[in-house]
């Protein structure tokens, strides 16, 4: 699974405008349950579910907390599936690996 890394909501745009289908982490610093979710990211970024998806990594405190609330964020860590430009689904929270690769099936 290829990673990018949004650091301005410009780049974020740009990225869901591009991508056809990606998985969108948004996180902040200092915070227990985005790092738990970076293990669970890595466990599922080799699994055949990953194929083909990218992971777009949006960092609060790079992006602003502005867009956070354009985008109804209530928390995080939160993740969401993006395909062609649409959410499909949005998780909040810390996620296992086996309840991402169910996610990444949608």
């Amino acid at each position: 699974m290829l990673t990018l890394h949004a650091d301005t909501a410009e780049h974020y745009h740009a990225a869901i405008a591009r991508h056809p289908a990606l998985l969108v982490d948004y996180h902040k610093d200092n915070c227990p349950g985005c790092r738990m979710l970076d293990m669970s990211l890595a466990a599922v970024a080799d699994a055949p579910e990953a194929e083909g998806l990218v992971l777009l990594k949006v960092k609060l405190e790079s992006v602003g907390e502005p867009l956070f609330r354009e985008l109804g964020l209530r928390q995080t860590p939160t993740l969401s599936l993006v395909r062609d430009g649409r959410e499909i689904q949005r998780l909040p929270g810390f996620q296992s690996p086996d309840a991402i690769r169910v996610l990444l099936c949608r």
